[in-house]
């Protein structure tokens, strides 16, 4: 073989898509010693999607101090393509790990996401790409939206921040501050999750109690981005109530809408075009990707099928090599995957293989260029 790429996703928890490139070029180069190896690292738009994309594209990581999720400031950072490109990962300033213990999403706030953002643009920057993921917030992108100029009042006609807890007491929001900052700024925002804004598979119901919110907070928090979304509606004329992506990063899908005018793109499609992968991989004689599992749930737009819509129009196989293989996955030899492994070669429980994993995708990777390399001199 002359070129392969490698693509992968992170195995939550065990191998990094860092790792997974290095991993897999030292088994390429043992079986094919001349093989050109194109290395593209793929983070979903959570913790790692800067890294992943600087790591991909080259530039530079800036860092600035804002504020973390609930109020403190907490040193974060942005990222710079070469094109100018900044890409901004939520998780910088509103992750879950700034939380610790102390996980209440009625009170967290993406403020820090949008002074990120100034950031950015104050340095020349005119496309941001915003990684949703990784959330501890639910406040729909209001502290974001303030951050960056838009004022929200409630019924006595005072100012303040929403946070997850006080989306109920919004009552008109004006985003004319908002408009001047974004003036001339194209957002993208990433996302790998097709979940509305509101109702059970909503923001709320559905990734509410990670972030520590019991019964009667989820209803509450649902409540409050119901509200959010009408003011919205009323005020900005923008519908985002049923719109896909939506319930992102505790609302922020639809916030990023809304306030940004950000086109809301699966995760894997952002990174896929950012790094030009057409170009990239027109020419190669296979792709390799990876991610934690393959399931159903892959199979609506995670990063190993991204890939392989991209292939299948290529004409350029794709081996997927994965962390577990769930039921229903077979649709994905359908949509442009050659052949799917599992590294889970002495088959245990997940707390045993995660402390293997690194060998064991080693081991796979090996075993699979050593038989091509077999065929091939045949």
């Amino acid at each position: 073989m002359k070129k392969i790429v490698v693509i992968p996703d992170s195995f939550k928890g065990t191998v990094s898509s860092m790792q997974f490139c290095r991993i897999a070029e030292r088994a390429i180069k043992k079986s094919f010693p001349g093989c050109e190896v194109v290395s593209v690292p793929v983070a979903d738009g959570g913790e790692g999607s800067v890294d992943a994309f600087l790591e991909s594209c080259g530039g530079e990581k800036v860092k600035m101090s804002v504020t973390g999720p609930l109020g403190e400031k907490t040193e974060s950072f942005f990222g710079v393509l070469p094109d100018g490109t900044a890409v901004v990962e939520m998780a910088a300033a509103a992750g879950l790990p700034l939380v610790g213990d102390r996980k209440d999403p009625s009170v967290t706030t993406t403020y820090g996401v949008g002074e990120l953002m100034r950031g950015a643009i104050e340095r020349g920057a005119k496309k941001l790409i915003l990684a949703l993921g990784g959330s501890a917030t639910n406040d729909g992108a209001a502290g974001a939206a303030a951050a960056l100029g838009a004022k929200f009042f409630d019924a006595g006609g005072k100012e303040f921040v929403p946070v997850g807890g006080t989306l109920k007491d919004i009552k008109t929001i004006d985003v004319s501050g908002l408009k001047k900052t974004l003036s001339g700024v194209e957002v993208r925002a990433m996302c790998d999750i097709d979940n509305p804004l509101c109702g059970p598979t909503g923001a709320a119901a559905v990734f509410g109690p990670q972030k520590g919110a019991g019964e009667d907070m989820v209803k509450m928090l649902d409540a409050g981005l119901y509200n959010l979304a009408g003011v919205i509606k009323k005020d900005l004329g923008e519908d985002v109530i049923d719109l896909p992506g939506a319930g992102a990063a505790g609302g922020m899908g639809a916030g990023a809408a809304a306030f940004f005018g950000a086109k809301l793109v699966m995760g894997i499609e952002a990174v896929l075009d950012t790094v030009g992968f057409d170009k990239i991989a027109a020419d190669a004689d296979l792709v390799i990707s990876g991610e934690g599992k393959i399931d159903t749930q892959s199979l609506r737009g995670k990063v190993v099928i991204g890939i392989a819509r991209r292939t299948k129009k290529l004409g350029v196989p794709l081996i997927a090599v994965v962390g577990d293989v769930g039921d229903g996955y077979e649709e994905a030899y359908s949509m442009g995957v050659s052949a799917v492994f599992s590294i889970n070669r002495v088959a245990v429980p997940f707390s045993e293989a995660r402390l293997r994993s690194e060998r064991d995708l080693e081991a796979a990777l090996g075993d699979i260029f050593r038989f091509a390399a077999a065929i091939k001199k045949k």
